[in-house]
């Protein structure tokens, strides 16, 4: 799928033998950079109830000991939308001693409480999950999934490709080629993605679609990925 994919990560754990620096400092050039040290106030993830003004708790700063929070830039607060559930961000960043910029994130989850249903637990892929391309299909049963519950309606995914990279083209490099992600489930129990990111290729979905019937306990959903589509049912392990 990615030309250079497994070039690349050979790459990157040989870079990661050779970094190593503090949160607040590192050497460069025989010279000691100080970059501004967070601390965020409130809880890193936010839950804000859907219809509630969401109120930034803020966030202070430190460089080299000394307090610069009016120096922090706060972006994305004017971005939360709390009349409609799904993940924000607010990112506070500022500049160091030399010219270099650092930042922290906030994530503020805007939920339903009116959603009841959950849909948290292991799972596993059955007949019917396949990959197609170009037409094509092939089916991938068997793979595990799991599903956890953030807040009412809102629930994160181990795997929102069904495991068919992590589990079943790169099994060597684990959870690393997972599609990681959130998925809305909505008051009429259809499921959209929120977002969600593959750290061996470093991408996203384009899509997340899909349902669950609280009769019958069927749940899944098509994830348009990279050209493709990820067909994925899944069934109690």
């Amino acid at each position: 799928m990615k030309k250079y994919f497994l070039y690349s990560l050979t790459l990157c754990f040989m870079m990661l033998g050779f970094v190593a620096c503090s949160e607040d400092e590192e050497f460069t050039d025989s010279r000691l950079t100080y970059y501004m040290k967070f601390e965020m106030q409130g809880p890193d993830t936010l839950m804000c109830p859907v219809g509630t003004p969401y109120v930034d708790p803020g966030c202070t700063a430190t460089l080299a000991g000394k307090d610069v929070t009016a120096n922090i830039v706060t972006e994305g607060v004017e971005d939360v939308d709390f009349n409609k559930p799904g993940l924000y961000e607010v990112t506070y960043s500022g500049v160091g001693s030399d010219g270099f910029t650092s930042s922290v994130t906030r994530v503020v989850i805007v939920y339903d409480p009116a959603v009841n249903e959950d849909i948290a637990g292991d799972y596993v892929t059955v007949d019917g999950t396949m990959r197609i391309k170009e037409g094509a299909s092939s089916e991938y049963p068997g793979f595990k999934v799991k599903i956890t519950k953030i807040a009412p309606g809102v629930f994160y995914v181990d795997d929102l490709l069904g495991g068919y990279y992590a589990q079943g083209v790169y099994p060597q490099y684990g959870d690393l080629t997972a599609l990681k992600g959130f998925v809305w489930l909505h008051e009429d129990m259809s499921i959209t993605g929120l977002t969600g990111f593959n750290a061996g290729f470093k991408d996203s979905f384009d899509a997340v679609n899909g349902s669950y019937n609280k009769e019958t306990g069927e749940l899944g959903w098509t994830t348009d990925y990279a050209g493709m589509q990820f067909v994925v049912v899944l069934g109690t392990k």
